[in-house]
């Protein structure tokens, strides 16, 4: 497996794992639908959240969160609301993104709320 690929990898289970310690219950991980995938999904009271995790190895070429892009919003937007139905949900939905970069030797994970709006 590529480099880039297992620091993803870890990055969405640090994610998970931050999630969890703040309350949140994982519904899924990597559901896909057509070319979209949705990092996780995860529940907090009432609201379904949809979370795309970025991680880097520096933030020297720019933060995580940046490489969320229009192309990409619109594949969750698509995905999410295909999820919704199949899984016949009534929440509230909002789109986060847990930016994770490595500094020296730790790792510093940001968790973005409603990072951006689908309508």
């Amino acid at each position: 497996m590529a480099a880039h690929n297992e620091l993803g990898k870890l990055g969405e289970e640090m994610a998970v794992n931050f999630l969890k310690e703040n309350g949140y219950t994982i519904l899924d991980r990597n559901w896909r639908f057509q070319k979209a995938e949705i990092d996780i999904v995860c529940q907090i009271n009432e609201t379904l959240a949809i979370v795309e995790v970025k991680t880097r190895t520096s933030i020297g070429i720019g933060l995580p969160i940046d490489a969320v892009k229009t192309k990409k919003i619109q594949l969750l937007t698509r995905a999410v609301d295909k999820y919704v139905c199949v899984k016949n949900l009534d929440l509230n939905v909002r789109f986060d993104v847990i930016s994770i970069h490595k500094n020296n030797n730790s790792f510093v994970i940001e968790h973005i709320t409603d990072a951006f709006f689908y309508f």
